[in-house]
């Protein structure tokens, strides 16, 4: 479950059409009696880890489903933290490369008109900001390992068959 990715990932194809998958699949689920919470819409299911044994980086199991040619489901898997959290790092990860951003042209600004380059300073602030960012994410992801192994193999006994994160 080591990986370098901030959300992995896996694509699969079933050979049902992407309403009976679901039916199935969430059926599948409930019969081998999962503790997992389960959100069933139309072309989409999540897994969530309970609430009881749920903390800051519990990860999440999305299934998208979308059928790929007729009686076929494509199945995309992405495994991540509650949105909450997914949206605290996107939003970070934006401010601070806009602000690297716009620190990197005042800095090349200051170097061509042949002031002294302090703006350089910011965006180093800023780079090694997204650099933390990077490895709190991953660390984060280390903490909920355990918890996206079991979504895993939860989706991997009711899928039947072994399915490779990428």
């Amino acid at each position: 479950m080591s990986s370098f990715h901030l959300r992995p990932r896996f694509e699969v194809t079933a050979d049902m059409d992407p309403e009976s998958w679901r039916e199935w699949f969430v059926g599948q689920l409930k019969e081998a009696g999962e503790h997992f919470e389960i959100k069933s819409f139309t072309g989409f299911i999540a897994l969530r880890i309970p609430v009881k044994e749920r903390h800051f980086w519990s990860p999440r199991l999305n299934l998208t489903l979308e059928e790929s040619e007729p009686g076929t489901t494509q199945i995309e898997g992405h495994y991540g933290p509650n949105a909450n959290v997914w949206s605290l790092f996107l939003f970070s990860y934006l401010f601070f490369g806009m602000i690297a951003v716009i620190t990197g042209i005042f800095t090349i600004s200051q170097w061509m008109i042949g002031n002294q380059p302090w703006g350089v300073w910011m965006l180093a602030a800023a780079l090694l900001v997204l650099v933390i960012l990077y490895f709190v994410a991953q660390f984060g992801q280390k903490l909920g390992a355990q918890q996206t192994f079991q979504l895993h193999q939860v989706f991997e006994d009711a899928y039947g068959e072994s399915v490779r994160l990428r």
